[in-house]
C-alpha cells in the first residue's frame, strides 16, 4: 500500500509527536490529528522526563527538542521525608514540564509543519472518520480509555489491572528544589505525596494511599473541596502556606481519585475495512500500554513509540513489515518498563511493609524500588551519599560493599552475605557423594563465598530425585559427607550447609542431562506424595501418603538430621519447595486431601511443620535452620506471595531462622515471569512483613545486584547458583571488580591477588574510557 494519508485519533503526546515526525521527514504526507478538546486546551499538571529521554528527542527532531528543553525545569536531587527526618541524594537528572505546555509546543510544531489539527471532534466511530479522511493508516492514540482498543478488544486482547491505591493529581504554587517524596501516617494508615516543580511557579502534587485507608477517612464520600482541604492539612508542613489546586473541577464527588490501570495489550496492530480498503490501525501511547506514574514513564513511552514507528517508516519497506517491527520492538521495551513499574507500584502500595526501617534504609529501598537503579548506579549519581549510607549500614564502621558485611545467626558467623546455592550434580553412586562433589564444593568454598550448600539430599533411597542424587540414610554416605565437611572447615574459612528433602512426585527421574524431571526408562521405584497427583502426564502417579508413612518419613528426616550434625554441618535447610514431597503438601494444586492435612493453607502446612519441628529438636540449638519455599506457584489456583507470607509466619513460629525464598516448579503448568532478580520481591515481602531473615535466590548475577538486595533490606543473604557453576571464585572476582579487599582470600591464592586487582583495574579504566568516548560522540548525558 502506498502511504499517503495518516490519521491520528487523539491529540496527546503520542499522536502529535508521531504526526510532526512523519511530516518533518516526508512533507508530502497528508496527516490529520483529531482531538476532542478545544485548541491548546488540556488537563493535567507536570510530566517528568529523564535526561536520557531528552537525548532521544534531540536525536529524533532537534528543533522540537530545543523548544521542549527551553521550557524544562531541571533538578538532580531527590528528597525523602519520613517520620520527622529527611534524606537527600543527588545526581538523578530529571526534567519537569507542564503537560499543557508540552502539548502546546507539539501542537504549534505540527501547525508549522503543515499537519492538519482538528479540534472539538469526538471520534466515536474510527471507521467512519477514517473514511472521512480517506486514511491509509490510523494511529489509535486516544489515551488510557481508548475506544478503539475497546472496540477491537478481541484482537488487541488488553489486560487491564486496576492497582490497589487511590491517587489524585493536584497542583500547588509551592515550589520544590528536589523531587520530593513525603510520607505521613494517620490513624488509619499511610499517605504519600509525590511532588515536583515543572515551571517557575507551579508544582505537581500527587497524593496517594491504599484504597482501604482512603475509605477509612471517608474520602470516597467527600466532594472535591473537602478532600483537598484534608490533603492540605495532612501535608501542610511541605506546602509552605500554599494551597492545593485541582484542574478537574468538572468531576463531581470523589471521581478525581482514581486507581491506576496497568494496561498490557497482546497485539498492537489490526486491519479494518474502510470502504473496501484494508487499513491498518496501530495502538500508540496509553492506548497500548501504561506504566505507573511513580517511575514517570507514561509520556516517555508515548514519545518513544512515536520515534520508533517514524524511524521504521524512514527505513522503507512494506507497511506490514514496518508495523510488525514496531510491535515486536516496542512490546519488549514496554515490558521492561512495566516490570520495573510493577515493582515500583507495589512498593508504594505497601509502604507499611517498610516503615519499620530507619529513614536511611527506607530511602535506599525507595530509590531502588524498581530494581532498575542499582547500588553502583547510585554511586555514580551521588558518591558521597552512598558512601555515607554504606557506613551507616556497617554500624558506623568503615564502609564496605554490603555483600561483604559479616552476618551472625545463633552461634554461627558468616564472613559475608554470599552463599553457593544447592545445585544438583547427579554425581552420587547409591546416594554416596563421590570425589566430584568434594572438588565441586571444595572449589567453591575456596572461592570466597561465606557458605556452600550441598544439593538436596534425601533421607531415604526412594526420596532421591534421580539415581545420581545424594542420600543421608547410611553410614557410608555419612562418612563421605564428613570428608567434604572436614575439607571445607580445614582448608577454607567458609561454612557448609546440608539441605534435606524428599523428591515426592518428582522422584524416579533421569539425571539432568538426560531430561530434567523426565521419568526413568527402567528401574523406576514407587513414589509418595500428599495426594495421588502426578507431576505431569509423563510422570508416575504417586500414592497418597498414609499416616503411618508420614510418621515413618518424619522419623527418617530426624535420623538424617542427626547424621548431618555428626558430620559437622554448620547449617541445615529443609526443602519445602519446587513440587517435591513437602511442597506437594503445601500447594493446593497438589494437595487434594480431605483429612486434617488438606484444605486451607494452615492445614496443608501441618505435615511439613511436623517434620520441621522434629528436625529442629534434633538439630543443635546453636546452629541455624532454614526452610526453602516456593513463594508463588505461578499457576492459576496455586499459592501466591500472600500465601507465602502466612507460610513463612508458620515456620518462624516453629523455630526457623531463615526462609530461603524461591518460587515455582510445583507444577508443569507454571508460567513464571522471568527477569533480573525476579524472585527477590517475594523475599522482600516475606522479610519485611513477617520479620524473619531471608535468602534471596534467582537470576542474581553480579555483585551490584547482590549489594542492592542486601542494602535495601530485601534479603539478608544472597544465594548464587549458575554464576558459581561458571566461576567457583565468583565472590573473589566480584570483590576484585569492586576493588574491595574486604573479602577473605585463601592464603594459597594471595600471591596472585594483587596482580588480578591491577589487571581488573586496568580493564575497568579501558572500559570507562571507551564508554566516555561513545557518550561524547552521541552527546548524551550520563545519569
Amino acid at each position: 500500500m502506498d502511504l499517503q494519508r495518516i490519521l491520528c485519533i487523539g491529540g496527546g503526546p503520542a499522536g502529535l509527536y508521531f504526526a510532526l515526525l512523519m511530516k518533518a521527514r516526508n512533507p508530502a504526507l497528508d496527516i490529520t490529528v483529531v482531538e476532542r478538546n478545544r485548541p491548546f486546551d488540556t488537563f493535567g499538571w507536570g510530566v517528568v522526563l529523564s535526561d536520557q529521554t531528552l537525548a532521544n528527542l534531540r536525536a529524533a527532531d532537534a528543533e522540537t527538542a530545543a523548544l521542549i528543553g527551553s521550557e524544562f525545569h531541571h533538578w538532580d536531587d531527590i528528597q525523602v521525608f519520613f517520620k520527622g527526618r529527611q534524606v537527600r541524594s543527588g545526581g538523578h537528572g530529571f526534567c519537569g514540564i507542564g503537560r499543557k505546555r508540552l502539548l502546546n509546543i507539539l501542537q504549534e510544531r505540527c501547525l508549522a509543519l503543515g499537519v492538519n489539527l482538528v479540534f472539538e471532534t469526538d471520534a466515536t466511530d474510527d471507521q467512519a472518520i477514517a473514511a472521512q479522511y480517506n486514511a491509509d493508516l490510523v494511529i489509535a492514540s486516544d489515551g488510557l480509555n481508548s475506544r478503539i482498543r475497546q472496540r477491537y478488544a478481541h484482537v488487541f486482547k488488553p489486560d487491564i489491572d486496576l492497582r490497589n491505591c487511590r491517587f489524585v493529581w493536584l497542583g500547588t504554587h509551592q515550589t520544590f528544589d528536589a523531587f520530593t517524596f513525603a510520607f505521613e501516617q494517620t490513624e488509619h494508615g499511610w499517605f504519600q505525596a509525590h511532588a515536583y516543580q515543572f515551571d517557575d511557579k507551579t508544582s505537581t502534587f500527587i497524593v496517594e494511599t491504599p484504597e482501604a485507608v482512603w475509605k477509612a477517612h471517608g474520602l470516597d464520600q467527600m466532594e472535591q473541596p473537602e478532600a483537598i482541604a484534608f490533603c492540605e492539612k495532612l501535608f501542610a508542613k511541605y506546602l509552605g502556606g500554599h494551597s492545593l489546586i485541582s484542574n478537574a473541577t468538572h468531576l463531581r464527588g470523589s471521581a478525581n481519585w482514581i486507581r491506576f490501570p496497568r494496561v498490557v495489550c497482546e497485539r498492537w496492530t489490526h486491519r479494518i475495512d474502510v470502504q473496501g480498503r484494508s487499513v491498518p490501525v496501530v495502538l500508540m501511547g496509553d492506548a497500548a500500554h501504561t506504566a505507573h506514574f511513580s517511575i514517570g514513564s507514561g509520556t516517555k513511552l508515548a514519545l518513544e513509540d512515536a520515534i520508533d514507528l517514524a524511524n521504521e517508516f524512514a527505513q522503507g519497506g512494506t507497511v506490514d513489515h514496518v508495523l510488525e517491527g514496531y510491535e515486536a520492538r516496542r512490546s519488549v521495551e514496554v515490558l521492561k518498563i512495566q516490570n520495573a513499574a510493577r515493582n515500583s507500584t507495589e512498593w508504594f502500595e505497601n509502604v507499611p511493609r517498610y516503615t519499620g526501617m530507619q529513614i536511611e534504609q527506607f530511602a535506599y529501598s525507595l530509590l531502588t524500588r524498581s530494581q532498575r537503579i542499582s547500588h553502583e548506579n547510585l554511586r555514580v549519581r551521588d558518591t558521597q551519599w552512598l558512601g555515607g549510607y554504606e557506613q551507616w549500614l556497617a554500624g558506623g564502621k568503615r564502609a564496605i560493599p554490603p555483600m561483604l558485611m559479616p552476618y551472625q545467626v545463633r552461634g554461627l558467623t558468616l564472613k559475608n552475605r554470599i552463599l553457593v546455592s544447592p545445585m544438583a550434580t547427579y554425581s552420587a553412586v547409591d546416594g554416596v557423594p563421590q570425589d566430584f562433589l568434594l572438588v565441586h564444593l571444595g572449589a567453591r568454598a575456596l572461592g570466597g563465598a561465606a557458605m556452600v550448600f550441598v544439593e538436596m539430599t534425601s533421607p531415604t533411597p526412594e526420596g532421591r530425585i534421580t539415581p545420581g542424587c545424594t542420600g543421608l540414610y547410611n553410614d557410608t554416605q555419612q562418612s563421605a559427607f564428613k570428608r567434604i565437611v572436614d575439607f571445607v572447615h580445614t582448608q577454607s574459612s567458609a561454612k557448609i550447609a546440608m539441605q534435606l528433602g524428599h523428591s515426592g512426585p518428582k522422584g524416579s527421574t533421569r539425571v539432568g542431562w538426560e531430561g530434567s524431571d523426565e521419568p526413568l526408562e527402567s528401574g523406576n521405584w514407587p513414589l509418595l506424595a500428599a495426594s495421588a497427583v502426578a507431576y505431569g502426564e509423563q510422570n508416575q502417579l504417586p500414592a497418597a501418603m498414609t499416616r503411618e508413612q508420614m510418621e515413618f518419613m518424619r522419623d527418617q528426616f530426624v535420623d538424617a538430621t542427626r547424621r548431618a550434625a555428626e558430620c559437622g554441618f554448620d547449617w541445615l535447610e529443609l526443602h519445602c519447595a519446587h513440587g517435591y514431597l513437602l511442597s506437594a503438601f503445601i500447594s493446593p494444586l497438589t494437595n487434594l486431601r480431605t483429612d486434617e492435612y488438606g484444605g486451607g493453607i494452615e492445614a496443608r502446612c501441618r505435615y511439613p511443620l511436623e517434620v520441621f519441628r522434629a528436625m529442629r529438636a534434633a538439630w543443635p540449638q546453636d546452629k541455624p535452620m532454614s526452610v526453602r519455599i516456593s513463594a508463588h506457584d505461578w499457576a492459576p489456583g496455586g499459592n501466591t506471595d500472600a500465601d507465602a507470607v502466612l507460610l513463612a509466619r508458620l515456620f518462624k513460629e516453629a523455630g526457623a531462622d531463615f526462609i530461603d525464598v524461591s518460587s515455582g516448579q510445583t507444577t508443569r503448568a507454571a508460567k513464571p515471569v522471568y527477569g533480573r532478580m525476579y524472585q527477590t520481591p517475594f523475599s522482600d515481602r516475606i522479610r519485611n512483613e513477617v520479620g524473619i531473615s531471608t535468602i534471596a535466590v534467582g537470576a542474581i548475577t553480579d555483585a551490584d545486584q547482590a549489594n542492592s538486595i542486601i542494602a535495601a533490606g530485601r534479603a539478608d543473604l544472597c544465594a548464587i547458583a549458575r554464576p558459581h557453576l561458571a566461576d567457583p571464585a565468583w565472590t573473589l572476582h566480584e570483590a576484585a571488580k569492586l576493588q574491595s579487599r574486604d573479602v577473605d582470600w585463601p592464603k594459597q591464592y594471595l600471591s596472585g591477588r594483587d596482580q588480578m586487582y591491577r589487571e581488573i583495574a586496568k580493564q575497568q579504566q579501558i572500559a570507562a574510557a571507551a564508554s566516555a568516548a561513545i557518550a561524547a560522540q552521541n552527546t548524551e548525558e550520563t545519569h
